[in-house]
């Protein structure tokens, strides 16, 4: 008799992911030689992760990929070193190893969850560093997804932020880092799957209290939809954010195409040649130009790159545009200048 539904789905999307980490590794002619790879999963001790870590811990040696898993102690709440204790002990008992416990410290740059999440990423990446691991897995699944294409649509912040997370994205020079194997999965699925495993599981307080945004739309929003617009609203969103990828993706690919065909021999933007491209396509040109020139990428909003656009499409002698960073945009004879001022 095979594992129950939930379980066999959970591995299964896990060993498609471990394949293409694989492929990623060794190209199109096979196995690279040497050291067997290393894939951590990032874990919190909630149904989501801990149905993540048991199903790399299954699925892993039998592809010849060592498995280790990572949890991140935010420090926000009483005990929270001795949660994450907890959660190393139970990534032990799945034989996981490498395990780790990585403390952080949490600013207040971008609000409590993002500044949260930097931290998170950037203690990730340091440990996939240290430790030389060719991959970290994600335990978002598809409820995740839809919730955060209803955050996006809500900040107005365009078609970019309408598609999600990406199943796969990456870290400092690894552009293929994190891999995200549930993102079709629905929540309930890896909570059952923990449940007939008998795996113990964590849920956080902070995913039920209305101070977080994400919450509110987790117990109020989203369940509201549902209720207006019946169920398949977590579906539809799901596949909104796939579609939106696939745009988003085609587009900032013809910006950066078109970017040199918008610079002069001095490496200007020439503003009239920006006013010829599509607006979706110039706006991209003009964001790769600002974050180029050193503003912040998860500082720079659409109502940012606007007031840029308007310095090409709404020209009325209007001063420098001040931007995340300190960097400044300001039309000069007919080019648009961006630098940190």
């Amino acid at each position: 008799m095979g594992p129950h539904p939930a379980v066999a789905a959970i591995r299964l999307a896990v060993r498609r992911v471990l394949h293409d980490v694989l492929t990623d590794l060794s190209g199109p002619t096979g196995r690279a030689a040497g050291t067997p790879p290393l894939v951590l999963v990032a874990c919190s001790g909630g149904a989501d992760s801990m149905a993540l870590a048991s199903a790399l811990a299954f699925e892993a040696p039998k592809l010849g990929i060592r498995a280790g898993g990572i949890t991140i102690d935010h420090g926000l709440q009483a005990g929270s070193d001795l949660r994450a204790a907890e959660v190393v002990s139970r990534m032990t008992a799945l034989r996981l190893d490498p395990v780790e416990s990585v403390a952080v410290r949490v600013g207040r740059d971008g609000g409590p969850e993002a500044a949260a999440r930097d931290a998170r990423y950037s203690a990730l990446d340091e440990a996939a560093d240290r430790l030389g691991a060719a991959a970290v897995l994600l335990g978002h699944t598809r409820d995740d997804q839809a919730e955060t294409v209803l955050l996006g649509l809500a900040r107005g912040s365009g078609i970019r932020s309408l598609s999600g997370m990406a199943e796969v994205s990456g870290g400092p020079g690894r552009t293929r880092r994190y891999r995200r194997p549930f993102l079709h999965i629905d929540r309930q699925t890896a909570r059952k799957a923990c449940m007939v495993q008998s795996l113990p599981v964590w849920d956080d307080p902070h995913n039920i209290d209305p101070a977080y945004t994400r919450s509110r739309l987790r117990h109020e929003g989203l369940p509201a939809l549902e209720k207006a617009l019946g169920k398949g609203v977590v579906e539809a969103l799901a596949r909104t954010a796939q579609l939106s990828r696939d745009d988003a993706d085609a587009l900032d690919a013809w910006a950066a195409d078109a970017e040199a065909g918008v610079r002069d021999e001095d490496g200007r933007l020439e503003c009239a040649k920006l006013y010829a491209l599509p607006p979706a396509v110039r706006r991209r040109v003009l964001r790769r130009a600002v974050v180029a020139a050193g503003s912040p990428a998860g500082s720079l909003f659409a109502r940012h790159i606007e007031e840029v656009d308007r310095l090409i499409t709404g020209w009325r002698g209007q001063g420098a545009i001040n931007l995340p960073g300190r960097v400044e945009a300001q039309r000069q004879g007919g080019r648009l200048v961006i630098r940190q001022g």
